[in-house]
């Protein structure tokens, strides 16, 4: 069994002291959990307090983005080794908002995968489709093709500690929900996908999130799919009482 993850992205929210009384309600509810993994992804200027916060607890904390670049002039960005150095374990790589926003391109995002790994980093790679490409036939072709660029020279050993998040970007932020057994449908697919790069026993092995308007309200029936391993979960994550629901989701 692949031990479920749930991840917190907090995007461009929170002032220092929101986010220390966040990240302490989730310390005192689910600080001592061991049969899953918790991750929070607070901005950048927020890492140190929830760092601090979360410290001896099963919280594991997360950067929303990294440079590929271990330093230099770099004006605005922050390397692996910084998220590293201030306490992360993880870090969100190529997600939808900066795909979109900011134009990342598979090559970049696949630059910054294998930073994080060189940093001793959990690198979340996320995919996902517009409704454009997955009502014209384009789905798998494009998530096929930003996972594979995106775990381009990463080695069989390091593929294990690749999280894959899954978001359907017509579901972000607009309450819509990709239907469970559309997930899996991916899901399944991301899981073949990895297979036929890095091997069957990889692939059984890989942890694959669902990332699409998750809530209280769809955790349970999205974790009863064998190729969902959690979630990437984005507005429901910064109230308290929503993601400790999520994380304390009905066990199939």
């Amino acid at each position: 069994m692949r031990k479920p993850l749930i991840a917190g992205n907090w995007k461009m929210h929170k002032t220092l002291a929101e986010a220390a009384a966040l990240a302490k309600e989730l310390k005192d509810s689910l600080g001592t959990m061991t049969d899953i993994d918790i991750v929070v992804a607070p901005s950048f200027t927020l890492l140190n307090t929830v760092v601090t916060t979360v410290r001896d607890s099963a919280i594991a904390v997360a950067g929303q983005n990294c440079y590929p670049r271990p330093s230099g002039a770099f004006t605005g960005e922050i390397s692996a080794e910084q998220l590293k150095d201030c306490g992360c374990a993880y870090g969100i790589i190529g997600h939808s908002e900066r795909r979109q926003l900011c134009g990342e391109s598979n090559a970049f995002i696949n630059q910054k995968v294998v930073a994080l790994l060189s940093s001793g980093l959990r690198p979340i790679l996320c995919i996902g489709e517009t409704l454009e490409e997955r009502e014209s036939g384009q789905m798998l072709t494009i998530l096929k093709e930003q996972l594979v660029s995106g775990l381009r020279q990463v080695l069989p050993q390091q593929a294990g500690e690749v999280v894959v998040a899954y978001e359907p970007v017509w579901a972000i932020g607009t309450g819509k929900t990709a239907s469970s057994a559309q997930a899996e449908e991916v899901h399944a697919f991301v899981r073949d996908t990895l297979g036929k790069l890095f091997g069957h026993d990889c692939a059984q092995k890989s942890r694959i999130l669902y990332g699409g308007s998750v809530k209280p309200a769809n955790i349970d029936e999205l974790m009863t799919q064998p190729n969902i391993d959690g979630a990437l979960v984005g507005g429901a994550s910064l109230q308290a009482d929503d993601f400790i629901k999520i994380v304390s989701f009905t066990r199939p």
